[in-house]
């Protein structure tokens, strides 16, 4: 029995030692990375820093043509959005919704006119503003190390594919000497769209060096009027299917790339639609002729338009405005908390008396 106990026990052993052998032959075996100048895996921090981000607090549509889903919610709450969240107790919530409603109520009279509300609007994208230039301070010293206050282009490229995973000191001397820099398509075609957005932001006497203030242009281009031209024209190309610069409904309404594969996908497609179809033909078509040109885009996605922040409070009240008297009362805002916040409040008829 002995005998038998050791016999297995050496071949376990025996086991153990050749997986150990085969796993360091897998190891010295593996094929050597295909880009010689990527040694480290992506830093999505580094790349975040110095990105400029696909979404724009404030702004209604996204860098890609999509609808901003969020819109009436960082407008109404500013700063504050990400303290309202499906997960955050429903009684706190009252609380700080009450309190918003106090503060854009600026007569006190317990109601809220479109007035006031639009001047709330403005002052929340005015907050988003100042936060994109706070963080453009840190982003901007993560790019201009030597502190100069001028950032090149082929410092920002070096400093781009670091964050991408490749050697920084490699890039930076293949950079120097006019070397090729061997990059995967996807990373070049980025790179190429982010150089024509840095020219664009680099303004005149162009010298492809950006400041501080410029490279919060090429970051947000929503504070520049050059910029925002700059992303509408980027918008109208990807949506323009004939070629005149203007989008008709038919083309705004197109369904983004891929299939319709099951009842769940169809509904989402029909939601895409009838979502931009109203935005179209109410908000967007200023003139209602059916053609959307660069201008009227442009003033639509214009965040600091004063006509469109009144409009946009126009129809936030009338989105909750029960009593039709063109005001919002406290108890409409609450039951209407998910519009104005994205949160429900759960157990809005039992409590809001109770608490207000």
């Amino acid at each position: 029995m002995v005998s038998k106990q050791v016999f297995l026990f050496s071949l376990g052993s025996l086991y153990l030692s050749l997986l150990f052998v085969f796993l360091l032959m897998d190891v010295y075996a593996r094929p050597a990375n295909n880009s010689a100048l990527k040694d480290k895996p992506v830093d999505n921090k580094d790349e975040n820093e110095i990105m400029p981000p696909d979404h724009l607090n404030g702004v209604k549509m996204e860098m890609d043509g999509h609808l901003n889903k969020e819109f009436h919610q960082e407008v109404f709450l500013g700063k504050e959005i990400e303290e309202f969240d499906e997960d955050s107790e429903p009684r706190r919530n009252r609380r700080k919704l009450a309190a918003i409603f106090s503060k854009v109520d600026r007569n006190k009279d317990k109601k809220i006119s479109s007035q006031e509300m639009q001047r709330w609007i403005m002052e929340k994208t005015e907050e988003h503003f100042q936060e994109a230039v706070k963080e453009n301070k840190l982003h901007f010293r993560a790019v201009d190390p030597d502190g100069d206050g001028q950032v090149s282009w082929d410092e920002y490229k070096i400093k781009f594919l670091a964050s991408k995973g490749f050697n920084e000191k490699e890039v930076a001397e293949k950079v120097k000497n006019n070397e090729e820099l061997k990059i995967d398509e996807e990373t070049q075609e980025v790179l190429d769209n982010l150089k024509d957005r840095w020219f664009q932001a680099d303004n005149p006497p162009a010298d492809k060096n950006l400041n501080e203030e410029e490279f919060l242009s090429f970051l947000h281009p929503e504070h520049s009027r050059g910029m925002l031209k700059f992303m509408v024209k980027e918008i109208i190309r990807d949506l323009d299917q004939d070629g005149d610069k203007k989008l008709t409904l038919s083309e705004f309404i197109s369904l983004p790339m891929g299939t319709v594969e099951n009842k769940q996908a169809q509904d989402i497609d029909d939601e895409w639609v009838r979502d931009r179809k109203k935005e179209f033909e109410e908000v967007i078509d200023a003139n209602h002729d059916g053609i959307v040109t660069m201008e009227e885009l442009e003033e639509y996605m214009d965040p600091m338009n004063e006509y469109n922040a009144l409009n946009e409070a126009k129809q936030m009240i009338a989105v909750a405005d029960e009593n039709q008297d063109h005001h919002l009362g406290l108890e409409e805002i609450l039951k209407y908390s998910e519009y104005f916040t994205g949160s429900k409040l759960m157990d809005y008829a039992r409590n809001v008396h109770e608490e207000f």
